[in-house]
């Protein structure tokens, strides 16, 4: 029969956290009573002890998840440098620890210091192939093992975007297809629609229940729907952030919203925009592009300007986007190099403090 304690504790950078950690955590707390998992992490790491232990609790909501500062490089032949980490986690789990769970060879003296017994979870990692250190240096090829809210912060968000009739959404839909015609883990990459529009077809729709006859020049907005649009596209991006490959595709963005504030407002936007979530924006030129009036257009006229404004805003606020012109396969191809070098330029974690084993 399988024993079970009262108070487990499984510890770790968790930086990031990935499938073998979640096994750990899954296996320790099907045999306590009580499960802490303890998230360590160093100042000089590139990713805050915050958001990792966030990732955990979301992971895992039902065991206790605390966080600590460690900043002492591990050396698992020196006494003095054991005690200093053990003042650091007693400090942040002064409980009593009947088990620790570890994946690790030194299991066996974190657990003695603990007055604790050692259970060792997937030593060889067979059932889960990975590390921290694989995930760091590349994380599309562990994508597989990282968790929904891990791979929302990973993910590059490429947003296309310009004035009416532009071929933003072609655009975003034929990028979408190409990386999913690449298989594997590009097989999942997915599209995040405009809100706008859908925002902007139920307000004609209930503008014509009330008068049939009605067209959309006659649809009126008030100036906080755009931050409930705004919102509402940022929280689509970052479901759909969640469960595709490492590149998402957005048609418009949050702070294209700005800009169309003032298109339809006639000025500045009602609150401050949020900070960017996204990595590369592609603006699409109207020149070259023949205006389509789909019913919720207007303002062929205004289509230079737009393009003036977007391109402003984005030089403003520092924002790394590409001009896409010319005839669509010309734009397709400088969007698929300009995609391939944002991933190819890598996730830059800073290293860990040094480990002597």
């Amino acid at each position: 029969m399988t024993a079970r304690f009262g108070h487990g504790l499984v510890l770790g950078k968790f930086y990031p956290p990935h499938a073998g950690h979640h096994h750990l955590v899954t296996t320790a707390a099907a045999r306590c009573e009580q499960l802490t998992v303890l998230v360590c992490a160093a100042s000089v790491e590139s990713v805050p002890l915050e958001r990792r232990v966030a990732w955990m609790r979301e992971v895992h909501p039902d065991v206790r998840v605390v966080g600590a500062v460690d900043d002492i490089a591990m050396d698992l032949h020196d006494p003095d440098v054991w005690a200093a980490h053990m003042a650091v986690f007693r400090a942040a789990v002064p409980e009593r620890v009947d088990a620790v769970f570890t994946s690790e060879a030194y299991g066996d003296e974190l657990a003695r210091r603990f007055g604790a017994r050692h259970i060792s979870v997937d030593v060889s990692r067979s059932l889960h192939p990975v590390s921290g250190t694989a995930v760091r240096k590349d994380p599309v090829g562990n994508w597989e093992f990282l968790a929904e809210p891990v791979r929302a912060a990973l993910t590059r968000r490429v947003v296309v975007l310009g004035a009416e009739s532009t071929g933003t959404t072609t655009m975003a839909r034929a990028l979408t297809e190409r990386y999913r015609a690449r298989g594997g883990i590009w097989a999942g990459t997915r599209c995040v629609d405009e809100y706008g529009r859908e925002f902007s077809e139920r307000k004609l729709a209930e503008l014509r229940a009330a008068n049939p006859g009605a067209e959309w020049a006659e649809v009126a907005f008030a100036s906080e729907e755009f931050p409930v649009i705004a919102r509402e596209q940022r929280r689509r991006e970052d479901a759909a952030a969640r469960l595709g490959s490492p590149v998402l595709f957005c048609d418009t963005d949050a702070f294209a919203t700005t800009v169309w504030h003032e298109r339809y407002m006639g000025g500045s936007y009602p609150v401050e925009p949020e900070p960017a979530g996204q990595h590369l924006w592609l603006l699409t030129d109207h020149e070259g592009v023949a205006f389509e009036d789909d019913g919720l257009r207007e303002g062929e006229e205004l289509r230079p300007w737009m393009t003036e404004r977007f391109r402003a805003e984005l030089v403003r606020t520092g924002r790394d986007f590409r001009f896409l012109t010319g005839a669509h396969g010309k734009r397709l191809a400088e969007a698929v190099a300009a995609v391939d070098a944002l991933l190819g330029a890598g996730w830059h974690f800073t290293d860990p403090l040094p480990e002597k084993r």
